[in-house]
């Protein structure tokens, strides 16, 4: 379950960072609200997380399913840059998150 939950923590990772955008500085009501609300649940799902994982590796895959994930819903939501180097940066950090996947015990 501790995979399960870390998964999940670092999908509410890539919703309250997509949140800040719209939220325009917590300037905006509603996705203010969805914002911190995706924070709490991140947090809740990564300590979860923690019970059984190590933290260095929980810590390192939360943010690198954050960070890939909101990489991506960039590309697409807010028509940031797809260059193939850039893309390639985010295909190693999920290379690095299977990586600690496939090597930690739990």
């Amino acid at each position: 379950m501790a995979w399960f939950y870390l998964f999940i923590a670092g999908l509410f990772e890539i919703a309250w960072a997509i949140g800040l955008k719209y939220s325009h500085g917590f300037r905006v009501f509603w996705p203010s609200v969805a914002t911190v609300s995706g924070m709490i649940a991140s947090f809740v799902f990564l300590g979860a997380a923690l019970r059984s994982l190590p933290l260095g590796t929980a810590y390192a895959v939360w943010t690198g399913i954050g960070t890939a994930g909101t990489v991506v819903l960039g590309i697409f939501l807010f028509n940031e840059s797809a260059t193939p180097l850039r893309l390639a940066c985010i295909v190693m950090i999920v290379a690095g998150v299977v990586g600690l996947k496939l090597v930690t015990p739990a």
